[in-house]
């Protein structure tokens, strides 16, 4: 009678089964110390590129995977990082620069191995929700969308959270990292290129007042004109919301306080496709009669009727961007500010 050999106790290799490879393994096949293992892991800090090199080598030899929950309990770390939208839920799948900002952003934390997760605050008790799950389970906070007199910045400091923004948060000052295309500058490069084409009742639609592009947005647009010795008509500033409805709303508003209207920058690709809906409502031709320029260079801009000429945000550099600068401030370095130039393009609607 064949006698059945017992299984292996937990926590130990059976005949024939490997253990999984441990951090010593790595050490050994790199030639490095633990120590050196571990800081690479923990964001390759004070590491030299040669030993870098070394110790990413033998992680994909040995097959080394950080085991998560045994590491945040050593260092206090979640080793997951919040990417919140304080828009309502809606405005996620109707917006593409979300999900275009949101795929980079996941790319970009892909290559330190840290997951993302995206949280959705559009109203008071979504935002108190979670913030209550922030403090406790996540390392940092991409804040998506802010708004003037929003707590939310506020309260992740309070929290002692590292927060990085999208867009140049108002009022903060210096105490906040963000990341930002040029607002102004793209503005100014759009009015210029209108004014430039032969257009001289030049309208906006603005972003909304209260964040960051539209303030900086119709700062541009004013300063442009007045340097190209054009009047400031307020019958031909309407302030929008980022969305395709109001962006409808605001170009029949123009039309009705300005007739003789022949070009409208407007704040977002995704309000220019509304504008260009009551332009055709109206009768209106464009570019022949009116030139639209849109901002975001989204998908919306290609798929607009004409496609949209437009500004050009980096979104691909602003996530990695904002990325690198929490990730640093994770890690314990101090604010930073990052702002990137952005690029007119040329299409049919002006």
């Amino acid at each position: 009678m064949s006698r059945t050999e017992p299984p292996p106790l937990s926590g130990q290799p059976g005949r024939g089964r490997r253990r999984p490879p441990t951090i010593h393994d790595v050490a050994r096949e790199a030639g490095v110390s633990r120590g050196t293992v571990s800081r690479v892991l923990n964001g390759g800090h004070n590491v030299s590129p040669a030993a870098l090199e070394a110790v990413n080598s033998a992680i994909r030899k040995t097959g080394y995977t950080v085991n998560r929950h045994a590491r945040s309990l050593i260092t206090g770390r979640s080793d997951s990082v919040a990417f919140l939208l304080t828009e309502p839920q809606e405005r996620f799948f109707e917006d593409p620069n979300f999900n275009v900002l949101l795929r980079g952003c996941t790319s970009a934390l892909a290559a330190h191995d840290v997951p993302l997760l995206l949280m959705i605050a559009g109203t008071e008790a979504e935002r108190r929700r979670n913030m209550r799950y922030i403090a406790g389970h996540v390392d940092g906070v991409l804040l998506v969308s802010s708004h003037s007199g929003d707590p939310v910045v506020a309260q992740l400091h309070e929290a002692g959270v590292p927060v990085v923004t999208c867009g140049k948060p108002l009022g903060q000052g210096s105490k906040v990292s963000y990341v930002a295309a040029d607002d102004r500058d793209g503005a100014r490069d759009m009015v210029r290129y209108l004014y430039e084409s032969g257009r001289r009742r030049i309208g906006t639609v603005s972003g909304p007042l209260d964040t960051p592009g539209g303030v900086e947005r119709l700062a541009g647009y004013r300063e442009m004109l007045a340097e190209c010795g054009l009047p400031v008509d307020e019958d031909l500033v309407v302030p929008g919301d980022y969305s395709r409805a109001g962006g409808e709303a605001a170009g029949t508003l123009l039309l009705e306080r300005a007739p003789g209207l022949d070009a409208v920058f407007v704040a977002s690709d995704l309000m220019a496709q509304g504008v260009l809906t009551s332009l055709e409502r109206a009768g209106r031709r464009v570019p022949e009669d009116i030139a639209v320029g849109g901002f975001d260079d989204s998908p919306a801009a290609l798929d607009s009727r004409p496609a949209l000429t437009t500004i050009r945000q980096p979104w691909d550099r602003i996530s990695a961007e904002m990325v690198r600068v929490l990730l640093a401030q994770i890690g314990g370095e101090d604010p930073a500010a990052v702002i990137l130039p952005t690029e007119l393009v040329r299409r049919e609607s002006a």
